[in-house]
């Protein structure tokens, strides 16, 4: 009895944190595409860097809202992982790969061209997102402790 309500409990509660990863992937989503679309608007250096960043802040997400149950830091690392790989993938130019990459989709995806600058802004995306996610646990934690 006691293991079925357990259960139920940790259901609805990876319920809800899904749906708050997912809100915010949307939103990441949203803005990086919206970094694209008016990169003139924003300043030269944010213009630059935060489309990468997002993409990879998106990527962390993904993984955090795909494994409620793992900590932090493996998605953080998982996300970095992938986010590296894609980008050293783009050192590999055979013709099936350049057709999807030259697809709008295929190229938000994987990417145009192999730039040591993408893995500085990955990093950058991934802890900017694992802060953020720090500090909004911390912050229920302790709103949950005070009720």
């Amino acid at each position: 009895m006691r293991g079925d309500r357990k259960r139920r409990h940790r259901r609805r509660f990876y319920g809800r944190r899904r749906a708050a990863y997912l809100t915010a992937v949307v939103i990441v989503m949203l803005l990086g595409l919206a970094s694209r679309t008016y990169g003139l608007e924003l300043p030269g250096f944010l213009a630059v860097h935060t489309g990468d960043a997002l993409w990879a802040a998106m990527l962390y997400l993904l993984f955090r809202l795909l494994l409620p149950d793992r900590s932090l830091f493996v998605c953080a690392i998982a996300a970095l992982a992938l986010s590296f790989t894609i980008e050293f993938s783009q050192l590999y130019r055979a013709d099936w790969i350049n057709e999807i990459r030259d697809s709008t989709l295929g190229a938000l995806m994987l990417g145009q061209g192999f730039l040591t600058a993408d893995l500085a802004r990955y990093a950058a995306g991934i802890a900017g997102a694992l802060a953020v996610d720090i500090t909004v646990l911390s912050l229920l934690r302790r709103l949950n402790r005070q009720k």
